[in-house]
């Protein structure tokens, strides 16, 4: 008889940002389709800005107000995010690689049908990120609280939550592959026929039984 083969669990690989060498330059004279290398960025408000297309390698941005700014299409590589403010966050088909954000504060995060590659989110409060039909590769969001999180047809390969809160996660046809989940707590999973390459403990197992059997015609009295 041929044996099954064994699913393999990886975790994450990250490459971590360490920008160096970074000269200073004001947030505010930022537009769109413009490039950006090795400079740092303090303190600005950037609201209702619009940074469509914008490419930014090796550059920190510090506690910056992103409130409606249009980040559509723009390219994030090797740079660091600190304690970014957005209500409202207009970043989709965004591309970001070796990018750590560091307690970001935001409202509704678009990130749809985005590209994240080594990417750590870490800390901070959101209520809605929005990573629907996004590919996501070796990413973490570790220590953050999350009202809801939506995961609807990405493609995920080795990302983890590690100490978070999250409200709702919609996985509704993810394609997902060695997803830990583990290091989160959820009030709620949708989607939970498309959970197939997550990794789950035996507490968020109790918390799926109910949905799980309902879908094979198991009571549970």
């Amino acid at each position: 008889m041929a044996s099954k083969k064994k699913t393999e669990f990886e975790a994450p690989r990250l490459d971590e940002p360490d920008p160096q060498g970074l000269d200073d330059s004001a947030a505010e004279e930022l537009g769109s389709r413009e490039s950006h290398d090795a400079e740092r960025f303090t303190g600005g408000d950037l609201t209702e800005y619009d940074l469509e297309g914008s490419r930014f390698s090796e550059c920190v941005f510090e506690q910056l107000t992103l409130t409606g700014a249009r980040l559509r299409g723009s390219r994030f590589t090797e740079s660091v995010l600190v304690e970014s403010f957005a209500p409202e966050l207009k970043a989709s088909r965004t591309y970001w690689r070796a990018v750590r954000f560091d307690r970001p504060r935001w409202g509704s995060a678009e990130l749809f049908d985005s590209e994240l590659e080594s990417v750590r989110i870490s800390g901070g409060k959101i209520d809605y990120l929005n990573l629907r039909s996004s590919k996501l590769t070796d990413v973490v969001i570790e220590n953050c609280s999350i009202t809801e999180l939506d995961l609807g047809g990405v493609s995920a390969t080795r990302v983890a939550l590690l100490d978070c809160r999250i409200g709702t996660l919609d996985v509704t046809g993810a394609r997902l592959s060695s997803v830990d989940l583990r290091g989160a707590t959820f009030d709620r999973i949708d989607g939970v026929d498309d959970l197939g390459g997550a990794v789950i403990d035996d507490l968020q197992l109790q918390l799926l039984a109910p949905i799980l059997a309902a879908r094979i015609g198991v009571l549970v009295r």
